[in-house]
């Protein structure tokens, strides 16, 4: 048995190591000892939800899609938190998103209430009743924390933004298109807003590249959009005025049915890094991956030109291997990528497991 243990053990060390193809990429992450969920379902919290008035167990369905910053000396993890309504549905849940704390990055602490929600707010419209869905965080150099949501109001899907200073007051800027050129994409789905980030002082900041703040967002293309401010976007589009994908899914490969922006891009040395979430499509993709199977893919960018694709992964980097990782509302399996940190010298990747529950992985500089 430990002999087998061993191979196993030095087996997954191999493959992890095999799937660092490209020099410029970030890792190799690798799974913690013994790896289970670090934050699960539990029908114990409770809070009073503004839409019905009534006492919910707004966490007892699902945990799951996680964003990440540091916060003073610890991580702080927000997450999609669904209350069990009885359906099985995805997406006929009411989402919101809950905080927890962390020293070490891998065992959290969470708060009791969730930090962000559907109210009485000027965003009812956009977002009652299925809630406030995947969020991704960035911090500017201010101090300022920046969050990027998708709001649901069960008819379509839109990506918005808010801000706070403390994780837990929060002014809501609505959907990040509403009013560009009378509202040409307000109508059209769109979510998951990677904002690019650097590191400055040993920590992720939101990264302006000649002047601006850029965003990676959508599915099942990754598009782009520029800002001054991180509030108000403006998404890149070509001469005839369309979005043009700067990422798109490859028949034959991992990412054959999807392409969804991940956490926010990291700029580096070689240029953006875009970590992205990828769907196979088991009839135009990889027959042995399985259908409709979430898993990870990276992507390079030029630093000056940010639409100019460099190079791109052949093989996902991350993938469902585990049980909780392909049990749950998603049984065919997700490692949905949404949360990543530099922290005491360490990364750490926080991501969504069968839209069910929050795992992670990590990477040091130094191995």
């Amino acid at each position: 048995m430990k002999k087998l243990l061993l191979f196993s053990l030095l087996l997954f060390a191999f493959l992890t190591l095999q799937a660092q193809q490209k020099a410029w990429m970030l890792g190799p992450f690798v799974r913690p000892v013994d790896a289970k969920p670090i934050i699960a379902p539990q029908s114990t919290t409770t809070f009073q939800d503004p839409m019905t008035g009534k006492t919910v167990a707004w966490e007892s369905m699902a945990t799951f899609n996680p964003a990440a910053v540091v916060k003073g000396n610890q991580i702080m993890v927000l997450y999609r938190a669904e209350e069990k309504l009885g359906e099985k549905e995805i997406g006929g849940h009411t989402s919101r998103i809950g905080l927890a704390k962390s020293d070490d990055g891998l065992s959290f602490k969470r708060e009791p209430e969730p930090i962000f929600y559907p109210k009485e707010d000027m965003q009812k419209e956009f977002e009652w009743t299925g809630g406030t869905e995947d969020p991704r965080i960035v911090e500017t150099e201010e101090g300022l924390f920046v969050l990027t949501y998708t709001q649901w109001n069960r008819d379509v899907p839109r990506l918005a933004v808010a801000t706070s200073k403390d994780l837990r007051t929060w002014e809501k800027h609505g959907p990040i298109f509403k009013d560009w050129k009378d509202g040409k994409y307000h109508f059209t789905e769109s979510k998951s807003g990677a904002i690019v980030t650097e590191i400055k002082n040993g920590k992720l900041y939101a990264a302006k590249i000649d002047g601006k703040y850029w965003m990676y967002y959508g599915v099942p293309h990754i598009w782009q959009a520029t800002s001054e401010d991180l509030i108000h976007w403006q998404p890149v589009e070509n001469h005839e005025g369309n979005r043009v994908p700067v990422l798109s899914p490859r028949p034959g490969y991992f990412d054959s049915w999807l392409v969804e922006a991940g956490p926010p891009p990291v700029l580096t040395k070689d240029g953006i890094v875009v970590l992205y979430n990828a769907g196979n499509s088991q009839q135009v993709g990889v027959k042995n991956l399985g259908n409709r199977v979430y898993t990870g893919g990276q992507a390079l960018f030029s630093a000056t030109e940010p639409w100019k694709l460099l190079d791109r992964v052949e093989e996902p980097f991350i993938q469902p291997t585990l049980p909780f990782e392909k049990s749950g509302q998603y049984p065919e399996g997700t490692t949905f990528l949404e949360g990543l940190v530099y922290f005491q010298n360490l990364w750490f990747l926080y991501y969504g497991t069968a839209d069910s529950m929050v795992g992670v992985v990590s990477w040091s500089e130094k191995n």
